[in-house]
């Protein structure tokens, strides 16, 4: 009764949490346990310390049958040649310790408690289906139940082209597949190849512990898959999926990153399929979040080359509050959506029909909130980063380039700290489909030559730009009709590819010009700015992927000849 209750509680902070889009994970680090509860809640230790109760050992063989040490009483094991069943019907947590090589086979677990597998430089290859199943029982399932993924030494799992094992009222979803919950430790390293499902799937969650290492490489499904969610708390994880609209993380709620150095690279393309006179469409991404995307710290790198693919998408709002990301998706749009042109007003640029798919660094349908972290996007067919919710930056380091609007929002957007340079070579480089607030912090927006321009609120739907605040530089005007509370100037004429500095009463910084750009260069800030063009500069932090130094030494140059400025530029002065 107690479990049943605790059980039920944790579905209801969950759901809550979920409503306040803040789902929160549950730590506890405890010497002995793993989590606060036997069956539930998140670790973020580098090794697991439960306490089994037995050791089941395993050992595959290339030459002969598997051996197995340690399954008796309520633990049973079935051999057959290499391929493994073990049914735990008791209440013991077992931990299964695996060794040796098989080209031909697999475990397979049936065991509603919670478990662990130690991957001791095994080696496991089944032609038929998954390299490792983890099911529930009839009367305990395993969706709740923790399988401790202890890596020690290189081992390696892959799958079959097709799965012809499992009966049809069992899920068989991915080379490494458990019911239950995932939690990867350890110091070892692990490799997964998966040609027929998903690489690593779990119907609960996924977490990666610090000092692991795990490499999952996917031709017919996601990478990694966790239902419930995934939780990157440390360790190297690489991950490379080619499979047509598949995504590298994959979760129906939340994907979280509070450390380790993770690699995704995708490369499949948009899938259109028809059921029932119902068309549907889907791309690639690096990351999708169907709820919640959370990013606090460690080091995420995405590529895409796919067709109509996303770097990081979710349904609902993503977070940025520190850490390092990277997004470069260098693949064409999907259909007839069209990067770059006709972004003025509402429409945020570019055409676009029902199975249209744009290929976009950073996608949320929800809001954007960025307060700390590096981030930087590349997206040379479409918008950078866009919400279609508000978007709001307070901190850290935002640099997104793209053929389409560099920084969209369907509503309303603020900028009040931080740097951020929003860089379009075909478009706005930032465009508010709301109000759009500058209130601080450094702001380098370059846009497009007209009608294009730096800085872009939805003034046809009644909406404006409002300078409030900040260091400003803009190449390529502001919005007409801008409150500035905030004096604007401007210089008619920039030279490319060149160093200017601004300075803004003690403060200086160096900003370089683009290759191409709209015209005029506008300025604001705190007080009446002054400009040099071709200056030297020397030291100084080095931010917005080298757009701007911050501290530098400053010398020489020319100076700037600037007039007030009260905005509109794309279609003249």
């Amino acid at each position: 009764m107690k479990r049943t209750a605790a059980i039920i509680l944790s579905l209801v902070a969950l759901v809550v949490a979920c409503q306040k889009d803040d789902i929160t994970v549950v730590s506890d680090t405890t010497s002995g346990n793993t989590s606060g509860n036997d069956d539930n809640g998140a670790d973020t230790t580098t090794n697991v310390t439960t306490d089994f109760d037995r050791t089941v050992t395993i050992v595959f063989s290339t030459s002969g049958s598997a051996t197995v040490t340690g399954a008796e009483g309520n633990v049973s094991a079935t051999v057959s040649g290499n391929d493994v069943t073990i049914r735990n019907a008791g209440d013991e947590k077992v931990l299964y310790v695996l060794s040796g090589t098989t080209t031909d086979g697999f475990l397979k677990i049936y065991s509603g408690r919670k478990q662990g597998i130690q991957l001791n430089s095994v080696s496991i290859t089944n032609t038929r289906g998954a390299a490792i199943n983890v099911q529930g029982l009839e009367s305990t399932p395993a969706k709740g139940k923790r399988v401790d993924l202890i890596l020690s030494g290189s081992s390696s799992l892959a799958d079959g082209a097709t799965y012809s094992l499992s009966p049809s009222s069992e899920d068989e979803k991915a080379t490494l597949f458990s019911e239950g919950q995932i939690v990867f430790s350890g110091s070892g390293a692990l490799t997964v190849t998966a040609t027929g499902k998903a690489g690593v799937t779990s119907d609960d969650w996924v977490q990666f512990l610090g000092g692991t290492t795990v490499n999952v490489t996917s031709t017919a499904g996601h990478g990694v898959r966790g239902k419930d969610y995934i939780l990157v708390s440390g360790g190297t994880i690489g991950v490379n999926v080619s499979a047509g609209g598949k995504k590298g993380f994959s979760s129906d709620s939340l994907v979280r990153f509070d450390g380790g150095e993770t690699t995704i690279k995708v490369t499949g393309s948009t899938v259109v399929t028809t059921t029932d006179g119902v068309t549907d469409t889907s791309s690639t991404a690096g990351i999708k979040a169907d709820q919640l995307f959370e990013m606090n710290a460690g080091t995420l790198t995405i590529t895409n080359s796919g067709t109509g693919g996303k770097g990081i998408s979710g349904d609902g709002n993503g977070y940025f509050r520190g850490g390092t990301v990277n997004v470069t998706v260098t693949g064409n749009n999907f259909g007839s959506s069209s990067g770059g042109g006709g972004g003025h007003g509402p429409w945020g640029g570019g055409s676009s029909s029902d199975n249209s798919v744009g290929a976009k660094g950073i996608k949320f349908d929800g809001d954007i909130v960025i307060s700390g972290g590096v981030i930087t996007v590349t997206a040379s067919k479409h918008e950078g980063i866009e919400s279609k919710g508000t978007l709001t930056v307070s901190g850290g380091e935002v640099y997104s380039q793209s053929s389409d609007d560099a920084i969209n929002s369907a509503s309303d957007m603020t900028i009040s700290g931080g740097y951020v340079c929003a860089y379009s070579t075909g478009n706005d480089g930032l465009d508010a489909n709301g109000n759009l607030y500058l209130q601080g912090g450094v702001v380098y927006a370059i846009g497009s030559s007209s009608p294009e321009m730096a800085i872009d609120a939805n003034t046809e739907g009644g909406k404006k730009l409002y300078v409030q605040g900040g260091t400003i530089i803009a190449i390529g005007g502001l919005e007409n009709g801008s409150q500035l509370t905030q004096s604007c100037y401007r210089s008619s004429s920039w030279t490319r590819n060149t160093w200017y500095s601004i300075t803004v009463g003690n403060t200086t910084y160096a900003f370089k010009t683009p290759a191409s750009g709209g015209s005029g260069l506008i300025v604001s800030g705190s007080e009446q700015p002054t400009v040099k063009s071709g200056v030297s500069t020397e030291g100084g932090t080095s931010r917005l992927n080298g757009m701007l130094l911050d501290g530098a030494t400053v010398s020489g140059g020319n100076s700037v000849s600037l007039s007030s400025y009260s905005g509109g530029g794309g279609w003249g002065w």
